[in-house]
């Protein structure tokens, strides 16, 4: 075990956080399998993963930890943050292969994993979150977290440079804590305008969804948590070092936290998960990424092949799974294989890898070669 007084390493460099792989690799295979019950599915995927929507809150922390991180320590080098960097990285990774998917879900109405998709300038515009009806709008949902994550990248550096330019210091902590106490707020508001008026309605779980938990304003609480910890580690050493002496004990709180966070948000579209799921999940998620990252924690160099291979493959499978996964059950159904099958499931995950690895090495990769060039490295 390294000293406690390890620094965490400077999450802008070239250092690779192992334990981050290991999360990531969790959370798009959790993902995954909830998405894998719209399909047809073995059985036991009803119950391994009823809970696996909340993987996108990881990434959510993850995604506040890391983006922020980066910012955090430019400035905390005394630094100007370079907004036309910032922003070129993001696109050169998230754009092209987003672009490729949408093409192929216009351009092959077959693809599709149900009949109808929102309108194209919806996509375009990363808005999708925002009134997205799943009970007529079936196809490319999932592109909501993209949205969030999108919006956030927009707004978190400019917010960033005014509080700079305005000298907030330590200050704009508050602003972190005002955000997710609003949070609370906004989410009752909503459920008292759109769905205690609709609890009897058969379409209440695509209000829910819709107005509950697409929208961005209701879903910043794993996000908040994840720019909180960047922030903890890049100004505050203290608190990092007393973190990262605990670190193993934080990270079993953080899993054993999301056991009542399962039972809070079991099912899903109530007011209880609304109000408390939420941000129970992200404090959760929140103690296990600020544990797993400090050097003490156990899991800070265990090196896996797998973990890191299925989280370079991690926004790759995100994008294109549910395409993947229609297709290969509607070819191998007519060869008589049983949709429900475990063997079918397997198919399906392999030829999700598959995807992932065309896209990676087809698009992601080159569109990276191009933003170096951008960025004259």
């Amino acid at each position: 075990m390294k000293p406690p007084s390890t620094p965490t390493p400077d999450i802008s460099d070239k250092h690779k956080l192992l334990g981050l792989d290991h999360l990531r690799a969790f959370a798009i295979c959790y993902v995954v399998l909830f998405h894998y019950r719209q399909f047809g599915h073995p059985d036991w995927v009803n119950k391994l993963g009823d809970f696996g929507w909340t993987g996108v809150d990881l990434f959510f922390v993850l995604s506040g930890f890391l983006i922020a991180g980066q910012l955090f320590a430019t400035i905390a080098k005394g630094k100007p943050i370079s907004l036309k960097e910032f922003f070129t990285k993001r696109f050169f990774r998230i754009i092209p292969p987003y672009l490729v998917m949408l093409c192929l879900y216009i351009a092959f109405p077959v693809l599709r994993e149900r009949d109808h998709m929102a309108p194209l300038w919806r996509y375009l515009t990363f808005t999708t979150n925002f009134g997205l009806d799943v009970s007529h709008i079936g196809t490319f949902t999932h592109s909501w977290s993209l949205c969030v994550e999108e919006q956030f990248y927009l707004v978190l550096p400019l917010i960033i440079l005014l509080l700079s330019y305005l000298k907030a210091g330590k200050k704009a902590a508050y602003l972190i804590l005002v955000l997710f106490l609003c949070g609370f707020a906004i989410r009752y508001m909503n459920w008292q305008l759109w769905m205690a008026p609709n609890l009897k309605s058969d379409n209440f779980g695509a209000l829910f969804n819709e107005f509950i938990y697409y929208p961005t304003y209701n879903r910043l609480d794993a996000l908040l948590a994840g720019v909180s910890i960047a922030g903890l580690y890049n100004f505050y050493p203290n608190i990092r070092d007393w973190i990262n002496k605990r670190s193993n004990i934080i990270m079993v709180a953080g899993v054993l936290l999301l056991i009542p966070a399962c039972f809070i948000c079991t099912p899903q579209a109530t007011f209880r998960t609304t109000i408390w799921g939420y941000p129970l999940i992200a404090i959760s998620y929140g103690l296990i990424v600020a544990a797993i990252v400090c050097p003490a924690n156990v899991f800070y160099d265990v090196k896996s092949w797998l973990t890191r291979q299925i989280a370079m493959l991690s926004y790759g499978i995100y994008l294109t799974h549910k395409l993947i996964i229609h297709l290969t059950q509607h070819l191998l159904d007519k060869t008589g294989m049983d949709k429900n099958s475990n063997v079918m499931m397997l198919c399906s995950i392999v030829c999700c890898i598959a995807g992932a690895l065309v896209l990676r090495y087809v698009i992601e990769k080159p569109s990276l070669r191009i933003r170096d060039k951008v960025l004259g490295r």
